[in-house]
């Protein structure tokens, strides 16, 4: 992999014209490495945030030693990545033949449920290995709602009375039991991690048996961007909801008892940026080489907004209008789907014109694994940069990256 400075010395070198992921790996190490000093407990990188190859070995390297896992596709990566590695399996709804891979090839002896027939899929496989139920411990996730862009309590978790029966049925079976809950990604207010602990707390109560851990998930905010069009509360820093989770788990009285979190986003998202070219402007419409069915996707139900910077071609000797004037622009994407347009504009300099290029912050996460090889284009070109994207000086503008085509 070539590494340079900045993006913008990788964009004006290599000028390319396909999209170019700029990989930070200390900036990695540093997030992963601050997350697990601020957090009382053991840290699993959830691997669907980026489970690129590049990645899982830089956090080994950090120091991480537990990785989030939900699919045979993550577990095979995360065991390329490290031999040693401890997989949970946190994925509510799972198929029976992906259960007896994890017990019986991976040697996974952690996972959750949050539903009967899940309880009776993970029993008919470990009777059919001859597995001692005490060996395995099965989280039971809760039904949490909170404050947070993605809200995903629509999908998964059991209602407390429902959980208070799954962890008796799971205890009387000879499980180890714990609780887990997801108050969902990019939380925007400490009180949600309040209110799934009040939940936990209702349903540890009531069941009556003894619990061997709490996981609480993921949802710790990354540092983004700022639109100053949009009225929105900023992100507490992780800092701040740290030591509120961390009074809020005293409180509850859940400081006794081994702790999990699955941060993805709050880790990874400083590590990329994303360098794209102007293929073409018409008027104020930018027409660039990425996309929401690239590395745009996470942009389709998202409202975050990313530092942008204007890299200007050289080349490009006459201008128009005036640099220091930063204006919306209309950005279409790369392929020829009519839904690939951004609603939110990118708000950059009133010069920027076909053959630029555009270095989007802050991109690590839900990027490059949610990119697709629709209409055959599939961004997969790395550099290694080793300046952090706000070191370069301040953006020249940002990408509010919320989607749906007109």
């Amino acid at each position: 992999m070539q590494r340079f400075a900045t993006g913008t010395d990788a964009a004006l070198t290599l000028r390319p014209d396909h999209p170019l992921y700029c990989f930070r790996p200390d900036v990695l190490k540093q997030d992963a490495v601050n997350f697990m000093k601020l957090f009382p407990g053991d840290t699993a990188y959830a691997v669907k945030t980026n489970g690129e190859p590049m990645v899982l070995k830089t956090l080994v390297e950090a120091g991480v030693k537990i990785f989030d896992v939900a699919s045979p596709g993550e577990f095979a990566a995360v065991r390329a990545a490290s031999k040693t590695a401890e997989m949970l399996y946190m994925h509510p709804v799972k198929a029976q033949s992906d259960i007896r891979l994890a017990l019986e090839k991976y040697g996974i002896r952690v996972m959750s449920l949050d539903h009967e027939d899940e309880i009776a899929k993970v029993l008919r496989i470990v009777r059919a290995l001859d597995l001692d139920p005490a060996s395995i411990t099965i989280f039971v996730r809760l039904q949490t709602k909170g404050h947070a862009m993605y809200e995903l309590s629509k999908k998964f978790g059991a209602a407390p009375g429902h959980a208070v029966e799954l962890v008796q049925r799971l205890d009387r079976i000879g499980f180890k039991v714990g609780l887990c809950f997801h108050v969902g990604s990019q939380v925007e207010e400490a009180e949600s991690y309040e209110l799934a602990l009040k939940s936990a707390d209702w349903v540890r109560n009531r069941a009556g048996v003894a619990l061997v851990g709490l996981d609480v998930g993921g949802g710790f905010p990354a540092v983004y961007g700022h639109d100053p069009n949009r009225k929105s509360k900023p992100m507490p820093p992780l800092e701040e909801l740290m030591a509120d989770l961390r009074s809020n788990i005293t409180e509850w009285a859940f400081d006794d008892m081994p702790l999990v979190a699955e941060p993805g986003r709050v880790v990874v998202a400083r590590a990329f940026s994303l360098v794209v070219r102007v293929l073409l402007r018409k008027g104020r419409r930018l027409y660039i080489n990425d996309g929401i069915w690239a590395s745009l996707s996470d942009s389709w139900t998202g409202k975050i907004t990313l530092p942008a910077r204007f890299i200007p071609d050289p080349a490009r000797r006459i201008r128009k209008g005036d640099a220091e004037n930063v204006v919306p622009f209309r950005v279409c994407g790369a392929t020829c789907d009519s839904v690939d347009i951004l609603s939110r504009p990118f708000w950059l300099p009133e010069t920027v014109d076909t053959g630029d290029w555009i270095e989007i912050g802050h991109i690590g996460a839900y990027s490059l694994s949610l990119r697709t090889r629709f209409n055959g284009f599939y961004p997969d070109d790395f550099v290694e940069v080793t300046t952090p994207f706000g070191d370069e000086g301040a953006p020249d503008g940002f990408a509010s990256l919320e989607t749906m085509a007109d």
